[in-house]
């Protein structure tokens, strides 16, 4: 029990005291056993020497990302009667099954039934979704051989054997779907159905180990003895057939080969509502899965939901070509569900990849070759908007990346995901709200990309007109890819002092090259002969307050202007060009729809990045991760690692 880190996090309302000899010397309250496994004998014992009630916890019905042993419990269930899968005594969700519900909390565990099955989660949830079957089809679920929910559920092996046949009789004209079990399929324990039970021509074994939300989805009727998923098809609306007693049987909700205990009959029907209730908002308790701490059976169902979502959107074998070490570890959270093998740039794809993966357009024309003859996606990643608190060139870990299969968002040679989606989206009123929500959020809590601290700066008295020049690192790709015309700091300053010649002009160099970790532009040195003010301290957001304009090549500073309605001229062809809410120098064929700004950061900041959370490594939203954001903000300064300042000297050596 103790091995499972969220314990402690799942039982905050109690004082958990562990170990033998602080026990003995306690004032307990009760002792705590799991389920009725062999190791709560002891507790039995334990508990009737002192004259203690036990309590027993098991996993929650909704419990975690991956299987028992690889992930810790989010959801537990503490029994202080009995436990839910032993039908021969009573138990509290038992109790509290029969126990009649308010009509709020019946609207609520309906609203519950439908987010579980819009999210598509199940108990165990690491696993890709299994393929149903294109024909129609009925599914016969398998259990481990010695589950204690068999035979504390008044069934038997047996109980296997006539659960199929009385597939096979009931739907003479269907497929009968035989599905395994996880641990099975992995190797770790054996099932009830030996190849020569399954010979039947229109039975068919589904072994692949996949989630199990499509066939629950689409199987016309559903046959257990006593697995949960007898309960989560109860949730998808599907016909139950029960060979045994499981905690959902025997209250008129399914079909069950077996009379119920008298205290399920006396209690009379339930409807669906009453059990989702009692079983997934009163018997459970929760911690989220970034913080560990309680949260409620919605909140944890949409995290798991994101991350089975998220997981699910690339393939699943990716070779990663010329990633640094520390690239790679930070690929393997924002490519999390794929397996990754890292390679470099010279090797060839192996037979089994699925996908490669580079930084940004860093890929050799004869990875592009092996790509395109072998029709394998090619996945860029870059930087998300809204990246850290810190530069990427001190090695500080991103809270988001762009994944892109189309090109990459900075690249206007070519169309990008990003570029396709502002393209051709649609986005509802919700979503435009959700947008705005974000937007305004990101204004009031003056929130960019680096989140960099530094001196205030004051806008100088009597100037009509201030204007900002952001400088960049002219060697980035951003330039070399989208800025076909001016192409220089130095050009671009020179050009806004034509168009602006009555205004008082700021040049803000780029924070890497004021860090020393990249390169000057060519001739960035005389900029101080093109403007009014070179500015070296001030933080972007704070100038963002204060000025009147902002004039960028593709700097993604013009975005984060945009998102402060400020008025934005781009000399290049930045992602947010083109879409009508800037002054764009420059055309691109591709764009020309008119944008709302809302529709524009749905887009660009909850459809096109990825998040992750820098606490647990999992994925999140981007209103999470503002959140974070803002801790990390706030929290007192880190000193850069061993590892990050020799990266620091050795990256800006390199680059002279």
């Amino acid at each position: 029990m103790l091995r499972h880190r969220t314990l402690a996090a799942l039982l905050a309302q109690h004082r958990l005291v562990t170990g033998a000899a602080r026990c003995a010397g306690a004032e307990l309250d009760a002792l705590l056993g799991w389920g009725r496994k062999p190791s709560a004998r002891r507790a039995e014992r334990l508990a009737r020497r002192r004259q203690l009630p036990l309590w027993r916890c098991e996993d929650a019905f909704l419990r975690s990302l991956d299987l028992g042993p690889d992930s810790a419990p989010l959801g537990l269930v503490i029994d202080d009667t009995g436990i839910y899968y032993d039908a021969g005594r009573p138990s509290r969700l038992e109790r509290l099954i029969a126990s009649p519900h308010t009509a709020e909390q019946l609207e609520r565990a309906e609203a519950l039934r439908r987010l579980w099955c819009e999210q598509r989660v199940s108990k165990y949830n690491g696993a890709r979704e299994g393929p149903a079957p294109a024909e129609p089809f009925v599914l016969v679920v398998d259990q481990t051989a010695g589950d204690l929910s068999i035979g504390l559920g008044d069934a038997t092996a047996a109980s296997f054997q006539a659960m199929l046949a009385a597939a096979l009789a009931h739907h003479p004209q269907r497929l009968v779907l035989v599905k395994t079990h996880p641990d099975v399929v992995r190797g770790r324990k054996r099932g009830h159905f030996q190849p020569r039970q399954l010979q039947h021509p229109r039975i068919r074994l589904e072994a692949s180990g996949g989630h199990p939300t499509a066939l629950l989805e689409h199987a016309e009727a559903v046959y257990v003895v006593t697995s949960q998923l007898g309960f989560e098809a109860l949730l998808w609306g599907r016909p139950v057939h029960c060979f045994g007693m499981p905690f959902y049987a025997g209250w008129g909700l399914s079909h069950d080969a077996l009379p119920p205990p008298p205290r399920r009959a006396d209690a009379g029907p339930r409807q669906l509502a009453d059990l989702v209730q009692a079983a997934l908002v009163d018997y459970a308790v929760y911690v989220d899965p970034h913080r560990h701490q309680i949260c409620g059976p919605d909140e944890l169902i949409t995290a798991i939901g994101l991350q089975r979502r998220l997981r699910a959107q690339l393939p699943g074998r990716i070779e990663a070509f010329g990633f640094t070490p520390w690239k790679q570890r930070v690929l393997r959270r924002f490519l999390a569900g794929s397996r990754l093998r890292f390679r470099f740039q010279w090797q060839a794809p192996g037979r089994r990849a699925q996908a490669l993966a580079v930084w940004g357009r860093r890929a050799s024309p004869r990875l592009l070759e092996a790509a395109r003859r072998r029709a394998l996606p090619l996945l860029h990643a870059e930087d998300g908007f809204l990246r850290s608190v810190g530069l990427g060139a001190d090695l500080i870990d991103p809270i988001s990346w762009v994944i892109d299969r189309r090109g990459i968002y900075y690249d206007a040679g070519g169309p990008s995901d990003l570029e396709h989606g502002l393209a051709t989206g649609h986005w509802d009123d919700q979503q435009l709200r959700r947008a705005r929500a974000l937007r305004r959020r990101l204004v009031a809590e003056a929130i960019t990309k680096y989140n960099l601290q530094a001196p205030p700066w004051r806008r100088p008295a009597g100037f009509r007109r201030v204007v900002l020049v952001v400088g960049q690192v002219e060697s980035d790709a951003s330039i070399r890819l989208g800025a076909p015309g001016v192409r220089t700091n130095l050009g671009l300053l020179q050009a806004v002092r034509a168009a602006e010649p009555a205004a008082y002009l700021l040049y803000k160099p780029h924070p890497d090259v004021l860090a020393g970790l990249c390169r000057p532009g060519s001739n960035e040195a005389a900029a101080r002969d093109w403007c009014d003010e070179l500015v070296v301290d001030a933080a972007i957001q704070q100038l963002f307050t204060q000025i009147d304009a902002l004039h960028v090549l593709t700097s993604i500073a013009g975005f984060e202007a945009l998102l402060r309605e400020l008025e934005v001229h781009t000399w290049g062809l930045p992602f947010y060009a083109g879409w009508g809410l800037s002054h764009d120098r420059l055309r691109c064929e591709r764009r020309g729809r008119q944008l709302s700004l809302d529709a524009l950061v749905h887009g660009a900041l909850i459809d096109y990045p990825r998040y992750v959370s820098r606490h647990s490594g999992l994925f999140i939203e981007p209103e999470q991760a503002i959140e974070e954001l803002l801790a990390w903000r706030s929290a007192p300064p880190v000193p850069l690692s061993l590892r990050q300042r020799i990266f620091r000297h050795w990256g800006r050596l390199r680059r002279r």
